[in-house]
């Protein structure tokens, strides 16, 4: 966990949702259709806060949770420039297997968008799910992130030498065995854990939840080349909102699922488990 840590006290997510829009425009869209109207949030797995502070600005009170001591901190800082810390009732640097400042059935809703990327043992992974099930009410909905197996898949054999060992063929069956990954160059992203497409809605079921929807939080958007993606933005205000219409459309067509960065899965928490 600590190089984990490390990585995420370095990187600027909150810029690279901005660099790439795609992935967070199409997340909030399915947020916000599934969300309760009012109510008390979980962002776990918050990071410096992009996703909660939308959701404070849309006025729900927003508890923040994070591995990363440091993010954490940036997300208080934005809530105080953005003039929202009335909106949070608390931030909480926690590990996502084990919320111990949470008591059970407090929020209406619950988000994890990063802790799955980077549980590479299975009794983590499900304590993970577990604890989120534990603090969200019955019957409360959950967004759940997960990294495809089947992209990372494509990104080691296309960009060989940026994903190290996947550079090998050793390395890439060693991936597709075991779905984990820790990059061989220091300070890059590692430590990471991928799941198969088929295997989300049993794993989260199995965990208590009844599924609502699963989408490609990028949908093909995310197999654009930066020349693609900005010819699109390029064509005009009016077109390029039809073009975030057809990623938001096309996110939920299962045969393009495994193709997208990222996956989102929304559920129910069921009443009894």
């Amino acid at each position: 966990m600590e190089k984990i840590i490390e990585y995420y006290s370095a990187f600027d997510e909150w810029g690279r949702l901005d660099r790439e829009p795609l992935e967070f425009i199409v997340n909030m869209h399915y947020i916000n259709k599934y969300l309760p109207e009012k109510g008390h949030l979980l962002d776990n797995g918050a990071g410096p806060g992009k996703y909660a502070m939308k959701l404070a600005q849309a006025g729900y009170q927003v508890s923040v949770s994070d591995l990363t001591p440091t993010l954490v901190e940036k997300a208080k800082e934005y809530a105080k420039k953005l003039e929202l810390e009335s909106s949070f009732p608390g931030f909480y640097v926690q590990n996502a297997t084990r919320l111990s400042h949470l008591a059970d059935d407090t929020f209406d809703a619950s988000l994890m968008l990063g802790p799955m990327y980077h549980l590479q043992e299975e009794e983590e992974r499900n304590a993970a799910v577990k604890e989120l099930h534990r603090v969200t009410k019955s019957e409360g909905i959950v967004f759940v992130a997960f990294q495809s197996r089947t992209r990372m898949l494509l990104n080691s054999l296309q960009n060989p030498l940026h994903w190290k060992p996947n550079h090998t063929i050793a390395g890439v069956e060693d991936f597709l065995s075991t779905s984990c990954f820790t990059h061989d160059d220091p300070g890059r992203f590692t430590g990471a854990y991928y799941f198969g497409v088929e295997e989300i809605r049993p794993f989260m079921e199995h965990n208590g939840f009844t599924t609502i929807e699963l989408i490609g939080s990028t949908s093909v958007g995310g197999l654009l080349d930066p020349k693609a993606r900005e010819y699109w933005e390029q064509q005009g205000e009016a077109a390029y909102e039809q073009f975030l219409k057809i990623m938001i459309q096309t996110a939920t067509d299962p045969s393009i699922l495994g193709v997208s960065s990222h996956l989102l899965y929304i559920g129910r928490k069921n009443k009894v488990w």
